[in-house]
This record gives C-alpha cells, structure tokens and sequence, in this order.
C-alpha cells in the first residue's frame, strides 16, 4: 500500500515559500481577530489570499502563478503605504520593531514571489 503525499512540493525552497505563506496569512488574520475586527477589513483579505496561496503552492496548481502575482503587489502596496504611514506619524513607541518587521515582510515577500514565478514551469 502507498499513500498518496498531499503535496507534490519536492522542493524544500517551494515549501520554505509556502510556510512563509502560511504564516503570514495567520499573522493577519490573527491580527484581525485580537484587534476585536476593529482593524481596517483588508488585512484579513490579504490573510485568506495568503492562506490560499499557500494551499496552491503546496499542491502546485496552475492557478498559483496568478494568485502569487496579484498578491505580491497587493502586498507591497499594502507594505509600502503602511510603512509611509507609519514614519510619517510614529505614534507608538515600539515604531521601530514595526517598521523592520514591514521591511522584513516585503523583501520575503519580494523574494518568494520572485523564486516562485521563475520556477513556474513546475506548475501543472
């Protein structure tokens, strides 16, 4: 009896990416949530696009070149104006550990979703 492997990732840096993924569409939605839903209601969308990608990743669907697109410069936009934002007004104090953290973000971001279309011809 063999059983059938859910992912077809057979490359660990395509499941590195897809673990990254995950954890960020957990860390908005998660956000959302402790925010009590007070939280501007894109960041849970960018949550679930990010979860899903992640499930098209892992299972290496064709739809995932799309998807990985459009939310990289969703993601970047999103990146990108909070960061402007939060220079401009710095009105907490931890500031600085934020502004690393949307850095951080956008560069793996920048990273994965560039790894991820030069290997598109491993997406059936």
């Amino acid at each position: 009896m063999t059983s059938e492997k859910s992912s077809k990732i057979e490359n660990p840096i395509m499941r590195i990416m897809a673990i990254f993924y995950i954890i960020v569409g957990i860390a908005q939605l998660g956000y959302f949530a402790i925010e009590s839903f007070a939280a501007p209601p894109h960041i849970p969308v960018l949550g679930l696009i990010s979860l899903i990608t992640a499930y098209s990743v892992f299972t290496m669907k064709k739809w995932t070149l799309p998807l990985v697109a459009g939310l990289f410069f969703i993601g970047m936009t999103f990146g990108a104006t909070t960061l402007v934002n939060s220079l401009a007004l710095q009105t907490f104090p931890d500031a600085m550990l934020f502004n690393i953290a949307l850095i951080a973000y956008m560069i793996v971001l920048l990273i994965a979703s560039a790894y991820i279309i030069k290997s598109r011809e491993n997406f059936n």
